[in-house]
C-alpha cells in the first residue's frame, strides 16, 4: 500500500519541504494531490532524517498545504523505450507530443544510467560521414566519439545541427542501421518547429528521436530531457545493435537550469555563480556516449553550446572541453562574411580524427591532404594579416599565391551552406582542387605517389 502524506510544511516557488517521511530517497519521483483531485509530479532532491525537500515539474500555484497530500512512487524518473521511438517526437519529460499513439514500453528505465565502464568501452575508430566538409575533411567525426560544438549567441548553431542530424550516416553494411536521437534543451516553440519541419520535411524523422524541451517549461525537466535522449540512445545501441547519434543543443541553457535549482536548494555556488559540482554532473552525460567492447553498437554525441559573451573560458564550454575529445568552433567574423556554415578551422580539433581516416575508412590521401590544408590555410591567413600591415606589395609571389589559397578556401569548402551534402570523396577531391593553386614545391606535407595520383588533371 502506498502511503500519502499530509504532513507539506512550507513551499517556496518550485520548491517543497515535506516532514514526517520514512523510506524515501534521493532524485524518487513523487506526486501531489491538490484538493481539486488534479495531480503534480516532483522529485526528491534532497532527504534528511525524516524531511524531504522536493521540486515540482511544474508551478506551485494554487497549492494548498492544508489540503493537499503527496505520495512517494519509490523508483526515480523512468523513459518507456522501445523501438517504435524511432520516428516520434517527445517533450522534455518522455510523453509523446506528436499527436501518435502512447509508446508501447518494452521495459521502462531509469534515466540517470550510468557511464561508461572504462575497463568495458572499446576504442572508437570508425568514420562518420556528417557530409559537412569542415568536419568530415578536417575534424573527423568517429563512431563512439564525443565532438562538441562551440557556438555564440545569434549564430546559426541550429541550422548546423538540423543539417548534421538530417546528413550523418555511416558507410558501409551499417549504413542502415543508423539512427539519430536529437534534444533540444530550453528552446522557444519557433525553433522546435523549425526542427521538426526539417526532420519531417527531408524524411530524416523516420530515423530519428526527437526530444523538444521549451523555454516556458519548468527548469527540473529542462535537467532531465537530455537524460531522457540518452536513455533513449542506450536502448537502441546496446538493446537494438543500432548506431546512434546524439545531438543536444543547448547545453548552455541545460547548466543555467543546474544553476536555478542550485540557487532553490540555497548551495554554495561555485564559479560564475555555477553549482560546484558541474563539471561532474556534464561528465556523467558526456560520459554516457561511447562503444562498448562485444557489442556492435555505439553512441556518438554531439553537445552544442552558446558561449557567453563568445568566452571560450567560461565555465561551461571550459569544462566541456575538458570532458570531450576536440570541439568545433563557430566564427563571428566568417558568419559577418556570409560564410555557411561558419566553422572556424584552425582552432577547431578533433582528437580521434586519426583514428577515423585513412585507406578502408575515407581514403588513402585523407591524412596527408588534411594536415596540408590546415599548414597552406595557416599560411594564407599569415600573408593576408602582412598584407593588411605592409600592402600588398610586401608580400613575394608565393605569399600572394597562399593569400588568394585562403580566400578560396574559405569561400568554396568551409562555405557550403545548410542543404548541400558532401560525400567524403567530393571533400577531398575539392581539398586538392584548392591545393592545386600553388606550386607542387609547396606541398611539401604530401608523398610524391599521392600528388602523382591525386593531382587535378588540367584540362
Amino acid at each position: 500500500m502506498m502511503k500519502e502524506y499530509r504532513t507539506i510544511h512550507e513551499v517556496s516557488g518550485p520548491l517543497m519541504v515535506v516532514e514526517k517521511v520514512a523510506g524515501v530517497t534521493y532524485d524518487e519521483l513523487a506526486e501531489i494531490e491538490l484538493s481539486d483531485g488534479s495531480v503534480r509530479r516532483c522529485k526528491v532532491l534532497e532527504v534528511n532524517g525524516d524531511t524531504a525537500v522536493v521540486q515540482l515539474f511544474e508551478s506551485s500555484a494554487g497549492l494548498n498545504l492544508r489540503d493537499s497530500k503527496i505520495r512517494f512512487l519509490g523508483h526515480p524518473l523512468q523513459l518507456a523505450v522501445s523501438g517504435d521511438m524511432l520516428g516520434r517526437v517527445f517533450n522534455g519529460m518522455g510523453q509523446p507530443i506528436d499527436g501518435g499513439p502512447a509508446i508501447l514500453a518494452e521495459e521502462h528505465r531509469d534515466i540517470n544510467g550510468l557511464p561508461i565502464n572504462p575497463a568495458a568501452r572499446d576504442y572508437p575508430n570508425e568514420f562518420i560521414q556528417t557530409g559537412v566538409s569542415t568536419i568530415d575533411g578536417l575534424n573527423t567525426l568517429v563512431r563512439g566519439q564525443k565532438l562538441p560544438i562551440f557556438s555564440g549567441s545569434g549564430l546559426p548553431h541550429a541550422q548546423l545541427a538540423a543539417q548534421i542530424a538530417r546528413q550523418a550516416k555511416v558507410l558501409g553494411d551499417a549504413a542502415a542501421n543508423f539512427a539519430v536521437v536529437f534534444a533540444a534543451i530550453g528552446i522557444t516553440f519557433e525553433e522546435s518547429e523549425y526542427f521538426v519541419n526539417e526532420f519531417k520535411r527531408t524524411g530524416a524523422i523516420d530515423r530519428t528521436v526527437l526530444f523538444t524541451n521549451l523555454a516556458n517549461d519548468p527548469a527540473v525537466e529542462r535537467i532531465s530531457t537530455p537524460r531522457m535522449a540518452l536513455t533513449a540512445a542506450e536502448y537502441l545501441a546496446f538493446e537494438k545493435d543500432m548506431h546512434v547519434l546524439v545531438i543536444l543543443t543547448d547545453i548552455t541553457n541545460y547548466a543555467e537550469a543546474l544553476r536555478e535549482v542550485s540557487a532553490a536548494k540555497k548551495e554554495v555556488p561555485g564559479r560564475r555563480g555555477y553549482p560546484g559540482y558541474l563539471y561532474t554532473d556534464l561528465a556523467t552525460m558526456y560520459e554516457r556516449a561511447g562503444r562498448q567492447l562485444g557489442k556492435p553498437g555505439s553512441i556518438t554525441m554531439i553537445p552544442i553550446l552558446t558561449m557567453p559573451e563568445d568566452d571560450k573560458t567560461h565555465p561551461i564550454p571550459d569544462l566541456t572541453g575538458y570532458i570531450t575529445e576536440g570541439q568545433i568552433i563557430l566564427s563571428r567574423e566568417l558568419y559577418r562574411k556570409g560564410i555557411q556554415p561558419p566553422v572556424d578551422v584552425m582552432p577547431s580539433l578533433s582528437r580521434l580524427k586519426d583514428k577515423g581516416i585513412g585507406v578502408g575508412k575515407t581514403r588513402e590521401d585523407h591524412a596527408s591532404t588534411m594536415n596540408q590544408l590546415f599548414a597552406a590555410y595557416a599560411s594564407g591567413k599569415e600573408a593576408k594579416e602582412l598584407m593588411t600591415i605592409l600592402g600588398e606589395a610586401a608580400l613575394s609571389p608565393t605569399d600572394l599565391l597562399y593569400a588568394k589559397f585562403a580566400d578560396e578556401f574559405e569561400k568554396r569548402y568551409v562555405n557550403q551552406g545548410y542543404e548541400e551534402n558532401r560525400s567524403i570523396e567530393e571533400t577531398l577531391d575539392l581539398g586538392w582542387e584548392l591545393l592545386a593553386m600553388l606550386p607542387k614545391a609547396e606541398l611539401k606535407r604530401i608523398k610524391q605517389e599521392m600528388i602523382d595520383k591525386y593531382w587535378p588533371k588540367q584540362d
